[in-house]
């Protein structure tokens, strides 16, 4: 049984700026009771010289040096997707507040450079009008949105290829305009997946019952129509920045899968230079790869070759003022799908994906008129991944005659719960999710934690069990 709290505080955002990266999800309320949500996924600018398909895992940055970051490869490779799935048949819906007005632009060259066809159609959607976009407006945050969307859409479109793309815009980041704008694409694609890479810490949230409610009717809606629903469960650890322990909403919604960060195990401190010789594997922590490859003037050159899987552990970049959130919730009860994990509250996350910054993913973008590269982390790289993961599911199962998976918390959960938990998940069982300069955090264990859920994917023995699991309830 669900729950509001009234005993919730209503504290000031508080932002982290370290090496120009700032955190995401940080909301606001206003005087009339409505929020705001903000996202501005964690970056570094890096040199357009080291972005050649070859020259990865390795980039550089002015400020910090030699990164690690992936192509879509490389994240291929180490969360096993299958080679025979690219989600064809299925949609992804991306909402995002703002969108950005170079989007295609962004998208086509992105492809282009990773070698990944474009989508079988691209749809922008803007149930209130597109808004002009205005990159002086601080207050909202227009250029942390068109980055958002940059990433959201790159990502969910480069690990399902064949999925059509809907990115959904809302004309502001209030929650009435998301609530506006995620209502209309409900009733317009049944049967899609739909991500959210926004949020605001529940500790912010007051006075406003009516847009949390109107959310609510949304996700009901959407498990009606056989839409999976995923969030991100934020970028600044158990507290969002706060003194006391609190999840992040949309993604503490039951109805919501959500998605929290790892990092690679181990992490790779910025600036560290070592050299992967010819026909040797190495590792960058999350992927495995095969020499030969360097780290110098043009890093990684003449290329490096994913392999697979290397290691991961809770995403908590202390540096880079970021790290996963993840937290009982403050409104919201213990769900069915949780019970006997002696748990207090419905808890955040359910499943994580690879979140760090230095072992980022690369994203191209142009809004503000040059053209850039950013290496990106945060939990907003996870669910739109998380995304294109369930459309290869939903073309699984539409393969075996059967509809989409829509809402795929009970599965999840029991098949983790399952004999195929050590096959379909890659257990997180060391780092936690204490933010610097925060109190509390949580500790990563066997099986389910509140740092890191159940883990990541390993997506080509997940897909088929999943399938199973939601269809049949044929759990292993």
């Amino acid at each position: 049984m669900q729950h509001f709290s009234t005993h919730l505080l209503c504290l000031a955002a508080i932002a982290f700026l370290v090496f120009g990266i700032a955190t995401s999800f940080h909301g606001q309320t206003t005087s009339n009771g409505d929020f705001t949500y903000v996202t501005n996924p964690p970056r570094i600018e890096v040199s357009p010289g080291t972005i050649v398909p070859a020259s990865v895992p390795y980039c550089s940055s002015r400020s910090l040096g030699s990164l690690i970051c992936y192509s879509p490869d490389f994240i291929r490779a180490a969360y096993n997707f299958p080679s025979g799935l690219n989600g064809q048949g299925q949609t992804i819906v991306i909402v995002d507040a703002f969108g950005s007005p170079t989007i295609q632009n962004d998208l086509a060259v992105f492809d282009s450079t990773f070698g990944i066809p474009a989508p079988p159609s691209f749809t922008v959607l803007c149930p209130q009008g597109c808004p002009t976009f205005q990159p002086r407006n601080a207050l909202h945050d227009e250029v942390g949105w068109t980055i958002e969307t940059s990433l959201d859409v790159e990502y969910a479109h480069a690990m399902a290829p064949g999925a059509s793309i809907v990115l959904v815009v809302a004309a502001t980041s209030s929650g009435n305009a998301i609530n506006t704008a995620e209502a209309a694409a409900i009733a317009q694609f049944p049967g899609s997946i739909m991500s959210q890479s926004f949020g605001i810490p529940e500790i912010l949230v007051h006075d406003n019952n009516a847009q949390i409610l109107q959310a609510e009717k949304n996700y009901a809606a959407a498990k009606q129509a056989n839409i999976t629903v995923l969030a991100s469960a934020g970028d600044s650890g158990a507290t969002n920045g706060h003194a006391t322990a609190n999840a992040l909403f949309p993604a503490s919604d039951p109805l919501n899968t959500a998605v929290g960060g790892t990092e690679g195990n181990p992490y790779l401190p910025t600036g560290t230079a070592f050299n992967c010789a010819s026909g040797k594997t190495c590792t960058s922590g999350l992927a495995t790869f095969t020499g030969p490859c360097s780290v110098g003037p043009r890093p990684g050159f003449p290329g490096c070759t994913p392999v697979g899987y290397g290691a991961e552990q809770v995403w908590n970049e202390p540096k880079l003022g970021a790290a996963t959130g993840g937290s009982p919730s403050l409104f919201f009860g213990v769900p069915g799908f949780q019970a006997g994990l002696g748990l207090t509250s419905r808890t955040v996350p359910d499943i994580s994906y690879n979140a760090a910054v230095n072992g980022g993913v690369l994203v191209y973008y142009t809004a503000l008129g040059s053209p850039t590269w950013f290496v990106v982390g945060g939990t907003s790289a996870g669910s739109p991944q998380w995304a294109a993961i369930v459309a290869l599911a939903n073309q699984f199962s539409a393969s075996k005659g059967k509809g989409p998976l829509g809402y795929i918390n009970p599965a999840l959960y029991k098949l983790a719960e399952s004999s195929a938990y050590s096959t379909d998940f890659h257990d997180m069982k060391s780092g936690n999710n204490q933010l610097a300069g925060t109190p509390v955090g949580f500790n990563a264990g066997p099986g389910y934690d509140f740092a890191t859920g159940w883990g990541t994917p390993n997506v080509a023995n997940l897909v088929g069990d999943l399938v199973a699991c939601v269809k049949t309830a044929a759990c292993p």
